[in-house]
């Protein structure tokens, strides 16, 4: 299928970018239009007590955290001062009431309530505003309308508050992504040079990038109408639409350049431009006419068998992220589900333009791939001599594979130092400080918890509601006798150890609940306040026998409810993506072992990158280097999200090594020879990918927002450990352990296999599989060597004529070959193998036939011998130089 798809990309190259041209224009116009759709917080469970708090206090009672916070300070006056008084209240009468649901000021408060709105130094004082509207979009339109009318006269302020800090999100958000992507661009490109070693080819990757970029953003905007979505999913999507991108199309250019040069040696067609040595102009035409007629079959055979290896790789891989991504739907928090959708869509427009965009300007550059090309990417002679499978990787394969054990321990040390710190983490809640230090919201969020009484004190807000709750009372009304199961409940919970007040502030007879906020002496995240919570959650209030409903919110409520929710869904997430890993990589290998170890490895690298993360955020090592403010703990959602990213990214490369190695298997059946041979083909691209992606990763870890930070360093460690340690060195090592049971599969699994593989032939010719070793005689015991001595140049005359048959035959039969020994070799029936084409004793003409050729290879003795193979599985034929010991 792929194949052919392949096949119908190259007859219809430019039909089809011109359709994809259309696209992208489409999509960037409608992409436009997501930064005004994205929605603040998201980090709670909808259904949970707290959250119902919350909304409650929204829309009932009057929220606790107001929309809008403008904080005013004078160097010469204190807000007792009737001229602070008059500048402060005339500024705010004179808000549109359209615009402004409620304001509370230092002068609209009588008695002890006051003087929370007063700075100690009476030199600063806040006003609480709440805005109309019901949504954050004309909420964000009301603030817009009067932030610069809140400028009072011979005072100095600054605005805070819930509607400001998420405008002040987004712009951060969009200022990171233009930072990110002005700071990887050039790096990004050298790079690239550097590893293609051809400027055509490094510009590829990039315009799939950008389409990666434009796509995501529209399918992004295309989510917000099907749900919310968070300003931080923008970063995250870009963030993984660039870095997969660049992964994708290094496989998939990589793989058509070996399979193009491939077909152009078989069919002895140079590269470059062969054309330009014919003598006249009409005589280059021509020749330049024959050679595109004989190159386009080799180049639509080249891209077929780019997208059934390849191309099929990056499917499988785009799946299993997209499935690790697909955990986080089954979480309530809305960040973490518009980031699951979001991320899925992102990963499949990369798929999309890995696999068609990127074909389809491959089949119209063809060998032109290689334009530009350096230095260092020219065939030179030593290159050309080179074995396939003699490069650092080979070597390193088959090091590892002959001693697994010492690097199997030394990667398992590494991997358990880093998880150590994870087992001391502590999860905390995201607020202003994850905002850089020079922001000013952030400033004025601090200001008021360092310079006002109670500024740093979060109450737990207690709602009692029911039938039973007088529809016509209102608790701060003089007059309106509390009714006294309320009061007794009210002074139950101030008498509780910690508690330092306790006191009515909402009421709604519509809704039919009261509001008791109680204020402590803890910090918000202390286990004593989590403590306080548990208690006042156990205590029961009932009227005449009759319960009624009592629900808890607050921040410390907020965040054990959300601990809550993410520690019930995780094994559900766990559950879900393990089985869907499996089962799409057993139709991909089709074994039931690799599966299992696939998983086992993503596991230890998530391990390894929380490890990190706690000992660079929480403990605030890397405080300095990234400018961010520890808070001692970190966002328990943002670490759900790094777990499931990180296993998708970790199975993408162990998807691109494992394929590889599984197709050498099938051509060999050897395991020590299908791994150090995959590695040798995957390892320098795997690695490379890996490089693009750090910096993609490492640009995004300089962003604004910690929780960025926190992502971005997570996959930056994550990437390192997979790419040096896991895939280089554990996953061989486990290999090496398993031998032929990494290709175990029982017999009932194996005809269904049959009927989901996911693998498919190239339509190309496959290397030749070794040789199967003769029969054996009985009586000779082992080990033993097979030696072939070279058939004489010339037949023997015979001694008399034979008589002339009927019809030549084409093929007549070989010479047997000679045996050294009777005893130690064993006459096949072989073709002989014909001459060099350079004798050793003529003349080197590398300028004969026009471009210079490499020096041939002097000729080398060989012999054949049966050896015993690596993986215990039987025997196999190694061929060995005379000079060889071993």
């Amino acid at each position: 299928m792929l194949a052919g798809l392949g096949r119908l990309i190259h007859r219809r190259r430019w039909t089809g970018l011109v359709l994809i041209l259309l696209v992208t224009g489409v999509a960037g116009a409608w992409g436009l239009g997501v930064f005004a759709k994205f929605k603040a917080g998201g980090f709670d469970d909808p259904k949970s007590s707290s959250t119902l708090v919350a909304k409650l206090g929204a829309t009932y009672f009057g929220s606790t955290n107001p929309d809008v916070i403008a904080l005013y300070r004078s160097d010469g006056l204190t807000v007792d001062d009737p001229k602070y008084q008059a500048s402060v209240v005339t500024t705010v009468a004179r808000l549109p009431k359209d615009r402004v649901a409620e304001m509370i000021s230092y002068w609209a408060i009588d008695g002890k309530d006051a003087e929370s709105f007063a700075s100690r130094d009476k030199r600063q004082t806040f006003v609480a505003i709440k805005l109309q509207g019901t949504d954050d979009a004309a909420k964000l339109a009301n603030y817009q309308a009067i932030k610069d009318r809140l400028a009072a006269p011979g005072l100095k302020v600054r605005l805070g508050g819930n509607v400001p800090l998420g405008q002040e999100f987004g712009e951060q958000v969009v200022a990171d992504i233009v930072r990110a992507e002005t700071i990887t661009a050039v790096p990004l490109f050298l790079l690239l040079v550097i590893l293609f070693g051809a400027v055509t080819a490094s510009v590829l990757p990039m315009i799939v990038a950008i389409f990666s970029i434009v796509g995501g953003l529209a399918v992004l905007h295309l989510v917000t109408y099907l749900a919310d979505v968070t300003s931080f999913a923008l970063e995250v999507v870009t963030m993984m639409g660039v870095g997969l991108a660049i992964d994708y199309s290094l496989f998939i250019i990589s793989r058509f350049r070996e399979e193009l040069a491939r077909g152009m040696d078989g069919k002895g067609i140079p590269p470059g431009k062969p054309w330009k040595r014919a003598g006249d102009r009409s005589a280059r035409r021509a020749a330049k006419r024959e050679y595109a007629r004989d190159l386009a079959p080799l180049r639509q055979a080249a891209l077929a068998a780019t997208m059934c290896t390849a191309g099929r790789t990056i499917m499988v891989s785009g799946v299993t992220v997209s499935a690790a991504l697909g955990g986080l739907l089954l979480f309530p928090q809305m960040f973490l589900r518009t980031i699951g959708l979001a991320g899925i869509a992102t990963v499949l427009v990369a798929v999309f333009g890995a696999t068609v965009l990127l074909p389809t300007l491959l089949a119209l550059l063809g060998p032109k791939v290689e334009f530009g090309r350096m230095p260092w990417r020219r065939p030179s002679a030593k290159r050309a001599a080179r074995e396939p499978d003699s490069g650092f990787w080979y070597r390193l394969g088959h090091s590892v594979m002959k001693h697994p054990l010492p690097y199997f321990a030394m990667v398992l040390v590494i991997l358990g130092v880093l998880f150590v710190p994870f087992l001391n983490v502590q999860f905390g809640s995201v607020d202003a400080r994850v905002l850089p230090k020079s922001s000013p919201t952030r400033s004025v969020v601090e200001t008021v918890k360092a310079d006002f009484p109670n500024g740093s004190a979060e109450p737990i807000d207690v709602v009692v509601s029911g039938d039973l709750i007088p529809r016509a009372w209102k608790p701060v009304r003089k007059g309106d006798n509390i009714p006294p199961y309320l009061e007794g409940y009210r002074k139950n919970l101030a008498a509780l150890p910690g508690v330092t007040d306790a006191k009515f502030t909402g009421y709604s007879g519509s809704y039919g609940g009261v509001r008791i906020s109680v204020t402590h002496k803890y910090e918000p995240m202390d286990a004593k306040a989590q403590a306080l919570v548990d208690r006042i959650r156990g205590m029961g209030l009932s009227k005449g026998g009759f319960p009624m409903h009592v629900d808890v919110g607050g921040s410390t409520a907020a965040q054990m409810d959300l601990m809550s929710s993410l520690m019930r869904t995780l094994p559900k997430m766990a559950l879900a993506v393990g089985v869907a890993t499996f089962v799409l990589l057993f139709m991909f290998f089709g074994s039931i072992v690799l599966p299992l170890k696939a998983i086992v490895m993503n596991v230890l690298s998530i391990g390894a990158s929380f490890g990190a993360i706690v000992w660079g955020f929480q403990y605030g090592h890397l405080a300095g280097l990234l400018d961010f403010t520890p808070t001692g703990g970190v966002e328990a959602t943002s670490m759900i999200l790094i777990l499931a990213v990180v296993f998708g990214l970790s199975m993408d490369y162990e998807v691109f090594l494992l394929s590889r190695i599984r197709e050498e298997w099938d051509r060999t059946h050897d395991n020590r020879t299908a791994v150090a041979t995959g590695m040798q083909h995957t390892g320098g691209i795997i690695t490379s990918a890996a490089l693009l992606f750090l910096v993609v990763i490492a640009a995004f870890s300089l962003a604004g927002i910690t929780v960025v930070k926190l992502i971005g360093v997570g996959m930056f460690v994550a990437v390192v450990v997979d790419a040096a340690l896991v895939r280089s060195l554990l996953v061989p090592a486990t290999m090496r352990f398993m031998g032929a049971a990494n290709w175990w599969l029982p017999g009932p699994l194996a005809s269904l296999h049959a009927r989901m593989d996911l693998r498919e032939t190239t339509g190309l010719e496959a290397p030749p599989a070794p040789a199967a070793p003769p029969p054996l005689p009985e009586d000779q015991p082992f080990p033993y060597a097979l030696h072939w001595e070279p058939s004489p140049a010339t037949p023997p005359e015979s001694p008399a004529p034979a008589p002339a048959p009927a019809a030549e035959s084409p093929n007549p039969a070989p010479a047997s070959p000679t045996p050294a020994s009777p005893a130690s070799a064993i006459p096949v029936d072989r073709p002989v193998p014909s001459p060099p084409a350079h004798s050793p004793a003529a003349p080197w003409a590398p300028w004969a036939n026009g471009p210079p050729q490499p020096r041939p290879r002097p000729p080398v003795r060989t012999r054949r011998e049966i050896v015993r193979a690596p993986d215990g599985s039987g025997w196999r034929w190694r061929t060995v130089e005379e000079n060889d010991v071993n």
